[in-house]
Formats: structure tokens, sequence, C-alpha cells
């Protein structure tokens, strides 16, 4: 299987118990959209294994101890600490409106109301404090915080995101490019 057909969830942090218990870290807004969950994919040195979820009980925060069917023992359990968590793309719930899923807008284009086409959606970061858009337009790589009040409409007919650019950004891209421009 391949890790394209599906999202990240989380991981597997540490042992819980002797009996092969572990603790799951849910990477997600809503953690209790995963309470009946009873079958994760478990990537176990670049294999996407599935494995079924006998029992589980959501502790504080993201958190939750879980008993794993065929796991009966710490030294059946120890080879999955650290691996990742994911489950089908197509398990997830349809989004409308501006809401969306990072992975279904890499390749839809930014449209700014003042400045018309910005670029394409390359890939979101995710790993700062505030997701961040990565376009491409040409050579030029543009930075938009996602948020809320820059969102005006995600078409995902015509795979267009129609944003409103905070007043000076996009021309400290443009502007950057053309001074790189003039001192060749």
């Amino acid at each position: 299987m391949n890790t394209e057909d599906f999202y990240y969830l989380g991981k597997i942090t540490k042992l819980y118990s002797y009996k092969g218990d572990v603790v799951f870290y849910f990477d997600v807004d809503q953690v209790s959209d995963y309470n009946g969950l009873d079958a994760v994919f478990i990537d176990i040195k670049g294999d996407v294994i599935p494995f079924m979820i006998e029992k589980i009980s959501f502790t504080k925060g993201n958190y939750a101890t879980v008993k794993l069917m065929d796991i009966e023992s710490d030294a059946d359990a120890k080879h999955l600490i650290n691996c990742s968590l994911y489950l089908p793309i197509e398990s997830l719930p349809k989004l409308e409106g501006n809401k969306f899923y990072f992975h279904e807008v890499i390749g839809f284009e930014i449209w700014d109301k003042e400045q018309g086409r910005v670029g394409v959606v390359q890939r979101i970061i995710d790993d700062t404090a505030q997701p961040i858009f990565e376009i491409k337009d040409g050579y030029t790589e543009i930075l938009l915080p996602i948020v809320d009040h820059f969102i005006e409409n995600v078409n995902r007919k015509e795979k267009i995101i129609n944003v409103i650019f905070p007043e000076g950004l996009l021309e400290l891209y443009r502007n950057e490019d053309d001074i790189e421009n003039d001192e060749d």
C-alpha cells in the first residue's frame, strides 16, 4: 500500500502496560471524531499494515491507550513505538464551503482579489505555529498563512482558492524578484 492513499493520523508514542497496550497520539483537531475507531494502519519500516483495535480509551488531550488485536506483550508492541498511524483518505468526511483538508488543495490555483492569479499551491507547511500555503508562480515561492479571513472562497470544481492577501505581502514577494532581476 502507498501512503498517498492515506492521511496521517498521529503516532504511537510509548508502551502502556506489560500486556502490549500502547499510547496513540492523535495529530488532529477533533480527537472526539475518533471515539469509534475500530482499525488503523501503521507504517512499519515503509509498509503500511492494518491493525484492528480491540479497545481504545481516550485520556487527556489527544492521547489514547489502545489495545491492538494480536499484540499480546511488550515484546510484540515494542517495534510499534514511534510508528506513524494512518487512515484511508476516503474515510474522511467531505468538507464544504471554505473548509478543506490540506492534502486536497495541493495543485489548486490561488487568486488574489486585487492582483489576480498568484500561482499554484505546491504544499502546505504544517510544522509551524500557523499552517502556510506554499505557492509557486514560475520560479517564485510565495507564502501565505492559512487564516480564515484571508480565504474568500474555495472552488473545488475549478480547483481555485480566492484569497485576500494582507496589504503589501504579495508585493513584497513580487518586488523581491524585480530586485534580483535588476542585480543581474
